[in-house]
Formats: C-alpha cells, sequence, structure tokens
C-alpha cells in the first residue's frame, strides 16, 4: 500500500481498484525488466486479483502492520535475502529488511519509475 499511497489521487474511494491498477502496472515493469516481482497486501484483496506475470501475496490476518510482518517474514525466509529489493516509506520495514540482507528502494523513487514505462501505466 506505500506504493499505492505515494500519490494522493482518491485511490482510499476505491481500494480494490487501486490494487488492481498495481498489479497491471507491476505486470507491465516486471516484464519489462526481466524482474520477478511480488506485491504483499495487508489482507486479501475483496475481491480475487490473479496475475500470471507476478505472485500475489497478502497477510495471513488483516492488522496493524500486518502487511509490514508478511514482508519480514518473506524475506527472513528467503535463502538469498540480498537478491531481493523491498520498495516502502516505512523506516521500521525498511531497517529490518535491511538488517535482515535485503535491499530497500522508496515507495514514491520506485512509483515515479514505474509512472516513467509508458503513458497511461495508471
Amino acid at each position: 500500500m506505500n506504493v499505492i499511497g505515494s500519490r494522493p489521487d482518491g485511490w482510499w474511494r476505491d481500494r480494490h481498484g487501486a490494487m488492481v491498477r498495481l498489479v497491471g502496472v507491476l505486470e507491465r515493469f516486471a516484464a519489462s525488466a526481466g524482474a520477478h516481482v511480488t506485491v504483499v497486501f495487508e489482507r486479501p484483496p475483496v475481491a480475487p486479483i490473479a496475475s500470471g506475470v507476478i505472485e500475489i501475496g497478502h497477510a495471513p490476518r488483516p492488522g496493524r502492520d500486518s502487511g509490514d510482518a508478511e514482508i519480514i517474514r518473506r524475506v527472513g525466509s528467503d535463502p538469498q535475502p540480498g537478491t531481493l529489493r523491498v520498495v516502502t516509506s516505512d523506516r521500521a520495514l525498511a531497517d529490518q529488511v535491511r538488517a535482515a540482507g535485503a535491499s530497500v528502494e522508496a515507495a514514491r523513487a520506485f512509483r515515479d519509475r514505474l509512472d516513467g514505462l509508458s503513458p497511461g501505466t495508471e
């Protein structure tokens, strides 16, 4: 949600739509960059969102910082955390995943890169 929330474009009025749009732009990013991409949401989407290009994950239980906890769990269980980049604007999450060996990119900077993929990315 850090990437979605990095631009105050009214996403909160249609949270599910914002999640669907993010998955779409992440699919384009993954295809253009040749990257493995995983998006982790705080809770399962109200209506399922599927992708054959990126992995869509969510916290096992909704709650405060549940998405962050799931990201930390995934980084901590990865056999090569140094190959991972976590996109977040949350300082505590950034500190924890760096300590586990992953790199961090600010959500706003990543959003700017997504926006630069092609016109109409979102």
